[in-house]
């Protein structure tokens, strides 16, 4: 049961957010099968950016307009393919029915950053979220998923 509740770490960059494409990094996940426990769209601290130095982050900082959607997904091997579903990191290298495949073009704007393994996504969950922030819900759908 401990499996079914993986979580991971999305963030949709600036780039993503100005290009209108968050309703659509969403409705992949979910209809993936994925839950969203958490969601919040945030202008990040320089400050804290350089403290933790994150790329994903000194990137939001540096964009014209800095606005990011961060969000925690729950599922089943969810780290996992949530990588997959986003594609590799240089969009040329990622598959058409990617995130970065479909909707990205250059390395330095490739619109999306998600956890690499669980202790990471804990990680990241934990700098963005407080615990009572993200929900614990059944969905209707769970019977026909696991």
């Amino acid at each position: 049961m401990a499996e079914l509740k993986e979580r991971t770490f999305i963030a949709i960059k600036p780039d993503g957010v100005q290009r209108g494409i968050i309703g659509e990094i969403i409705k992949r996940f979910e209809m993936k099968g994925f839950k969203l426990v958490g969601m919040k769209m945030l202008q990040p601290a320089l400050l804290h950016v350089v403290e933790i130095k994150r790329p994903m982050l000194v990137e939001c900082v540096a964009s014209s307009v800095i606005l990011c959607v961060f969000q925690v997904w729950e599922g089943k091997g969810v780290v996992k393919t949530g990588r997959v579903m986003l594609g590799e990191t240089n969009p040329a290298e990622s598959k058409p029915g990617t995130i970065r495949g479909d909707f990205c073009i250059d390395v330095s704007k490739n619109i999306i950053h998600g956890s690499d393994s669980v202790d990471s996504a804990n990680k990241e969950i934990s700098l963005w979220f407080k615990d009572d922030e993200l929900a614990s819900y059944t969905s209707c759908a769970f019977s026909w998923l696991y």
